[in-house]
């Protein structure tokens, strides 16, 4: 069977295109694959088991069977610290992010979302842009998620956020918390939000019927 694959970050700037079609055997599973993957793609070797695997918009199981249609997507790693956190241009996937940090440990798990709404500061809303400092914004949302673990032990938090265009109801950015009990995952998820839009580099301009500005959200 084909199974059409996509790739992302460094890997797509590595193996030079976006998606490529592989034949894999029938009853293919996620670890076959990433063994076929690693005979086919240095680039995939080199990352090894740091490479998530998602499969219809969620990280996969390596025992997960695959089936002709699937969409596949390779996650190399971000930079900075833990991993968990992500600068992307994409629509965000709330389960891809709560899979960052959900585990059997985990009794209570909190997820915020911040959607782009239609209006703001007594104007219609058409669209907002993100932009940020990529390296910075990154090293500082993990820095939040290791500071959030210091002041909740056991606690993991991972954030999400959008660059570049984002039109209304899309997701600008998605926190999640996981935790053993469910305080600790709504304090570390309000930890983390405020947080981030007190130091991270990332700007947004709001685009209305007016014209566009950049606004300062910070509290």
């Amino acid at each position: 069977m084909k199974l059409s694959i996509r790739f992302f970050g460094t890997l797509r700037e590595s193996i030079g295109e976006a998606t490529r079609e592989f034949e894999v055997p029938d009853g293919c599973r996620v670890a076959d694959l990433r063994e076929i993957l690693a005979e086919a793609l240095p680039a995939f070797r080199e990352f090894g088991e740091r490479v998530a695997i998602a499969v219809e918009h969620e990280v996969a199981r390596e025992d997960r069977a695959l089936h002709e249609g699937d969409e596949i997507a390779l996650l190399p790693p971000v930079s900075g610290g833990a991993g968990t956190c992500s600068l992307s241009t994409e629509a965000l996937s709330e389960a891809e992010v709560r899979a960052r940090v959900a585990g059997p440990d985990t009794g209570g798990i909190v997820s915020f979302i911040g959607a782009v709404r239609n209006h703001a500061r007594g104007s219609a809303v058409d669209h907002l842009e993100y932009e940020a400092y990529p390296a910075m914004a990154l090293g500082e949302m993990e820095k939040i998620a290791r500071e959030g673990r210091r002041r909740w032990p056991g606690t993991r938090i991972a954030i999400a956020h959008r660059t570049g265009r984002l039109e209304i109801g899309e997701a600008a950015v998605i926190v999640v918390a996981a935790s053993a009990h469910r305080a600790e995952a709504f304090d570390a998820s309000r930890f983390a939000i405020d947080s981030l839009k007190e130091r991270v580099p990332i700007w947004k301009k709001e685009v209305t019927p007016e014209g566009a500005s950049w606004v300062d959200d910070r509290p």
